[in-house]
């Protein structure tokens, strides 16, 4: 048991996660603009297939070339269902903004989760925390749609979802260093870091629209 611990934690192929995460961002921005030609009555329906499809990879994910389908093709869908958020974004703050956003995204993403790589320290203990606060941020965004609230509260649950994915960042590449992964754990790694990816965009768009209202 503790020699197949140690190899498990030894085996990480980045390169080949980080292949095929580039992969998947290609088919989700194709998706992405391709949403501009889907009927706005399909966007709620491909919504839930995408989370239909998210419990299917979880019983699929150690058949490794049913993995990979099933990823691109969540990729694209989920490129797909982004395509009214961004639209609205970028009608109401302009497209430089968003780009601006996206790069903030990045640079955040990619310094978080290289500092759990190098840095080796263990965020394994924040994952019961995370999940009860993705809960919470849930069920908020479900009542801002029955109840109005202030900017200054807009703000706050904003920046509250950056938190909570930056969080998320640091929790999958530190799980991904400590326990180390396989080939076929690679396409459910990638749409778990392609959501931390998405949701910190999506919540730092947010943050900066509350912030150009006010």
């Amino acid at each position: 048991m503790m020699n197949q611990s140690v190899v498990g934690s030894s085996h990480k192929p980045y390169p080949k996660l980080f292949a095929a995460l580039f992969l998947g961002l290609i088919v989700a921005t194709v998706g992405l603009f391709t949403g501009q030609y889907v009927p706005p009555a399909l966007f709620l329906p491909l919504a839930i297939v995408e989370i239909v499809m998210i419990f299917m990879m979880i019983f699929a994910r150690k058949r490794k070339s049913m993995g990979y389908m099933m990823m691109f093709a969540f990729m694209f869908i989920s490129g797909l269902t982004l395509y009214p958020a961004i639209s609205y974004y970028v009608s109401a703050m302009g497209a430089d903004v968003v780009l601006r956003a996206a790069a903030i995204t990045a640079v955040a993403f990619g310094g978080t989760a290289l500092y759990a790589v190098i840095s080796k320290r263990d965020f394994r203990f924040i994952g019961g925390f995370l999940f009860i606060s993705v809960i919470a941020l849930f069920f908020m965004g479900i009542l801002q749609i029955f109840f109005p609230v202030s900017g200054t509260a807009e703000l706050i649950y904003s920046a509250f979802g950056i938190f909570i994915f930056i969080g998320y960042t640091l929790y999958d590449f530190s799980r991904l260093t400590l326990n180390g992964f396989t080939d076929r754990d690679i396409p459910m790694i990638v749409v778990s870091i392609y959501l931390d990816i998405v949701n910190l965009f999506l919540f730092i768009l947010r943050f900066i629209g509350v912030l150009n209202d006010d």
